[in-house]
């Protein structure tokens, strides 16, 4: 295995640990609210969702990513730093910048989902994710995104060079993983004016031959993890790093 980078200045703005399930039938979202006995004091914040779906969130004053359609219940940190949802077809956790490091955040992940497992009894668990989504601030003036990123959209020459506003989605299987990997990149706008902000959006996700055993489980989130570090170092350029370090 590689040893992992870490940086004093990580990009993410938000890290999301997700699982899809099928429960039992008289499994009610009523029943799902009792994850939270015990945990009021460190997610104080509640909600409920209907229907609820992914939005990137990538400024500190918006509230959290959610994942797939689903229903259940939100909690949170008073800070809204974060945040765990027990749904009906799933269990997700995510963490708002700043994200320290990994162990501290999949262990979290795993103990919320312990409690989550224990109440809502899934029957199989069908698909895992791990999705990070890093916003890139740029430092102007700038030539060339290459200076930057390994990945990203070709301009014919014959075209003018430079852009306003980009998105580029490749969906790239991981075959040694039986997973998929959905990398999103897009200009988005900047905290400030000095640089230019771009999204790069990691989603690692596996929905064939899921572990029911959760050593099992949870062995296949660190390869997952491990496989989306090698993605962002793939994407950027030494240049780049040298603005997280």
């Amino acid at each position: 295995m590689k040893p992992q980078k870490h940086y004093s200045r990580a990009p993410i703005n938000e890290a999301v640990i997700d699982l899809r399930v099928e429960l039992p039938s008289d499994v009610t979202s009523e029943a799902l609210a009792a994850i939270r006995l015990g945990e009021e004091a460190a997610y104080p914040r509640t909600g409920r969702r209907g229907h609820v779906q992914w939005k990137v969130s990538l400024a500190p004053e918006v509230e959290p990513t959610s994942t797939d359609p689903g229903r259940g219940h939100v909690y949170s940190s008073e800070d809204t730093r974060q945040v765990f949802q027990a749904r009906l077809d799933g269990f997700s956790f995510s963490r708002l910048t700043p994200y320290d490091r990994w162990d501290s955040f999949r262990d979290e992940a795993r103990r919320l989902w312990s409690r989550y497992r224990a109440i809502a009894r899934p029957e199989a668990v069908t698909r895992i994710a791990v999705r990070y989504i890093n916003r890139l601030d740029l430092p102007l003036p700038l030539s060339d995104l290459k200076d930057y990123l390994r990945t990203l959209p070709e301009v014919s020459p014959d075209l003018p060079q430079a852009l306003s506003a980009c998105f580029m989605q490749l969906q790239i299987p991981q075959d040694d993983l039986k997973s998929m990997l959905i990398l999103n990149e897009a200009i988005i706008p900047p905290p400030r004016p000095e640089v230019v902000s771009v999204l790069l959006d990691i989603d690692l996700f596996r929905d064939v031959d899921v572990p029911s055993d959760e050593e099992a489980l949870w062995a296949l989130f660190e390869d997952l993890h491990v496989r989306k570090n090698d993605v962002f170092e793939a994407s950027i350029t030494d240049r780049t790093r040298e603005l997280f370090a």
